[in-house]
């Protein structure tokens, strides 16, 4: 079952959290902004914050290694 009544969510609420988290990471807001409470849904916030740090990092190193084997 996707919904957890007695902890308020739910697959589609996970889903938004993780989206949201990414943009932050993306964005660098900082991992204390979660503006979630639930143990699960700040889990999701926080998975998405994490890959959302990680991406910009990546696309600077393909954009250097791009510019240095040109």
């Amino acid at each position: 079952m996707s919904r957890d009544a007695g902890l308020n969510w739910n697959l589609n609420t996970l889903q938004k959290a993780y989206q949201q988290g990414h943009m932050a990471g993306t964005l660098g807001i900082d991992r204390l902004k979660c503006p979630y409470r639930g143990e699960v849904v700040v889990a999701a916030w926080e998975a998405g914050w994490e890959d959302g740090r990680e991406q910009p990092a990546k696309s600077l190193r393909d954009d250097r290694e791009e510019l240095l084997s040109a």
